[in-house]
């Protein structure tokens, strides 16, 4: 049976709370978002199109140029201005970079696998911040 985009985010951002420490607004740059509204209202600059019932699930936000946002259908990255999008269904996780932040560094890059094969990359927030992404986009590939 299909699941709803609101399943797959409340099923997500339960995974997220529960592997994330509190406080999680502590976070420089990543957040998950019980609603479509926290996000818009956060980053009114951030132009994504969403598609009919889709609900935005966390992001990693560094600066308008350098950012990934994962949402119930697809995961988007921006990178240097260069943007890239793909869908969640049948992708696989590839990798989670560095994301204890040894060496002091600040963000890293996960990676997954898309349905055509294609390798695409998001950024991690390191630190206790990592769980926001990893286990967003890690539930959300399980689940669809």
């Amino acid at each position: 049976m299909k699941k709803t985009d609101q399943s797959k985010h409340n099923i997500c951002i339960s995974k997220i709370k529960r592997s994330t420490i509190k406080p999680y607004d502590d976070f420089q740059w990543a957040k998950f978002y019980e609603d479509n509204h926290s996000f818009f209202n956060a980053y009114p600059d951030i132009s994504i199109q969403l598609n009919g019932e889709e609900l935005l699930i966390c992001s990693t936000i560094i600066n308008s140029d350098n950012y990934s946002i994962l949402t119930t259908q697809k995961l988007i990255t921006l990178e240097n201005g260069i943007l890239e999008s793909g869908f969640i269904i049948h992708a696989k996780n590839e990798l989670y970079g560095n994301f204890k932040g040894y060496g002091n560094e600040k963000y890293t890059f996960g990676k997954i696998i898309l349905e055509n094969g294609k390798t695409m990359k998001y950024f991690i927030e390191t630190g206790k911040a990592s769980m926001i992404m990893i286990s967003g986009v890690k539930t959300l590939i399980q689940i669809t």
